[in-house]
């Protein structure tokens, strides 16, 4: 803690704060959030992963469109309109002649042509959200076109739904709009500024990153050449801190204005504050369980039927999950085009036993249960743990990092697992149904890690069918009703992922700072202000 206090200190005279004895409360103008920052590894928007890493990305960097954070509907962002073509097959995007980069360069149709295309050549991480559907590097002349200085035209590789494109292109990563000119002018041997832009930012957004020291601090800096309304705040002091008590501590004390990796146990007791305020939202994704269908076990419906009902669904979200999630048992987000009411299972041991019994293991089994070892994953792991050995399934825990648990599923040696996942940063049913269901080719040669359906081995052809069907289908009512067949279907063949909870996003913050997004793949801190 003492180490945090005097490295607070030393951002505070960074960003040109004078330093408090006591750091008892932040500058008017300047936003101090702790948050993780364990998962940013680089700032260059092509090869980012993770939603920490794209909250930065949403303050440094512009996309064409947005999503609202209130209803997350598409918005004009750098494009101020946009057409789609009768044949649904390209988008043509009006940009703003009066948008410039933070070097003062202006934002033109080249830029994102070059974006785009810099995207797919690099074929890191966020180049997948465009390869899913159908983009590729060898065609991106052909795809992405400047028609003028102002007019940018999307052609889309296959039929798709434009407007999941447009939510695609709404996500900083894939979506973000680059600094060409300053990019090159900063690559080194052919890497297209990849070294410089790790640490660097050129972009459009409402600030300019100032500094980066890997996990200690970001600092942002209005970008006073923003084309949109000035900021309030003129820096941004980003501080990894990822120990929850020291987040509430430091809240408790007005050192920092927002927090963002607060445990449940600590935000429950800020609720009694009426210095600090604790919002929810609903987030991206949900907690699961899942299988290997791999295991001869696993691969049998009546097994994974019985595990439907071996889960605690209202126990797990009245003690385990508030703050981190809502009850939900479908595999499509609540809210978006087609998304039906929960099936309502329930915590049946007889049922599972039964449908045990029928799959031929009426004493049960050994298995084992992988689950990263921080909260609430390891709450609701051992909850399930208790439930499934009521019915005679004895499950050793493995518990570990991210790379360790996660990575034996990407390579499909696992037998159960309690995780998160599942897509919902676009509002759309199909950006669900990629992650969890769809799989177009089963082999293990394949290594369609981004699949959470290969992940687990799941393969059900009429499902890809009609997962492809309802994207490509025009009639709005009729695409509704596709996607409501689909659950249905999928609740009839028994699913390799079981979610049993909705991912909510919660951040606490001082009871005087407003405009706070607290989903982070939405967030941008231009809105926000402090009622002093």
């Amino acid at each position: 803690m003492r180490h945090f206090l005097a490295t607070v200190a030393l951002g505070a005279l960074m960003i040109g704060a004078t330093p408090l004895t006591s750091l008892a409360e932040t500058p008017d103008n300047q936003l101090v959030v702790a948050t993780t920052m364990s998962n940013i590894l680089t700032l260059d928007p092509a090869a980012i992963t993770g939603r920490e890493t794209v909250q930065v990305l949403n303050n440094i960097y512009d996309t064409l469109v947005q999503l609202s954070p209130t209803d997350r509907s598409i918005q004009p962002r750098l494009a101020e309109k946009w057409e789609v073509a009768s044949d649904r097959m390209s988008i043509r995007f009006h940009l703003r002649k009066d948008a410039k980069f933070a070097s003062g360069n202006p934002v033109t149709a080249e830029d994102v042509v070059w974006s785009l295309k810099r995207l797919l050549t690099r074929n890191l991480a966020q180049s997948s959200l465009l390869k899913t559907r159908g983009f590729s590097a060898d065609k991106a002349d052909t795809l992405f076109v400047a028609e003028d200085a102002n007019t940018f035209v999307l052609n889309l590789p296959q039929a798709d739904d434009p407007s999941l494109v447009l939510m695609v292109l709404a996500q900083n990563g894939p979506g973000s709009i680059l600094d060409s000119k300053t990019v090159l002018e900063n690559e080194k041997d052919g890497d297209l500024g990849a070294g410089w832009l790790t640490l660097n930012s050129a972009g459009s957004g409402p600030y300019a990153l100032t500094q980066w020291a890997s996990n200690e601090y970001i600092i942002l800096t209005r970008n006073d050449g923003y084309w949109g309304e000035a900021p309030a705040m003129a820096r941004v002091l980003m501080r990894h801190l990822p120990e929850s008590q020291s987040q509430r501590l430091m809240l408790e004390q007005g050192d920092i204005d927002v927090a963002y990796s607060l445990l449940a146990p600590d935000l429950t007791a800020l609720e009694a504050s009426d210095k600090v305020q604790i919002e929810s939202t609903p987030g991206s994704g949900f907690y699961y369980l899942g299988v290997s269908m791999k295991d001869e076990r696993f691969a049998k419906p009546k097994v994974r039927e019985a595990l439907r009902y071996l889960i605690d669904y209202e126990g797990l979200d009245k003690a385990v999950m508030p703050y981190y999630g809502k009850l939900r048992q479908r595999q499509i987000s609540t809210g978006v085009m087609g998304s039906l009411p929960d099936p309502g299972y329930k915590l049946d041991i007889a049922k599972a036993k039964a449908l045990l019994a029928e799959a031929g293991y009426t004493d049960g089994f050994k298995t084992t249960l992988r689950v990263l070892s921080e909260e609430p994953f390891m709450k609701a792991a051992t909850a399930i743990q208790n439930t499934l050995a009521q019915a005679g399934i004895e499950a050793e825990l493995i518990t570990g990092s991210g790379d360790q648990i996660y990575g034996a599923m990407r390579e499909r040696k696992f037998e159960l697992l309690v995780g998160r996942g599942g897509g919902g940063q676009q509002p759309h049913p199909d950006n669900n149904l990629r992650a969890l269901a769809y799989n177009p080719d089963n082999s293990d040669e394949a290594k369609l890690t981004n699949y959470q359906g290969w992940r687990t081995s799941f393969f059900d052809e009429k499902l890809n069918t009609m997962i492809q069907a309802a994207l490509v289908e025009q009639d709005a009512a009729k695409q509704t009703k596709l996607y409501e067949e689909i659950q249905i279907y999928m609740e009839a063949i028994v699913m390799s992922i079981q979610p049993f909870s909705e991912v909510v996003d919660t951040a606490a913050s001082q009871a005087d700072v407003k405009g706070m997004t607290v989903n982070p793949w939405l967030s941008r801190f231009e809105s926000v202000t402090k009622d002093r």
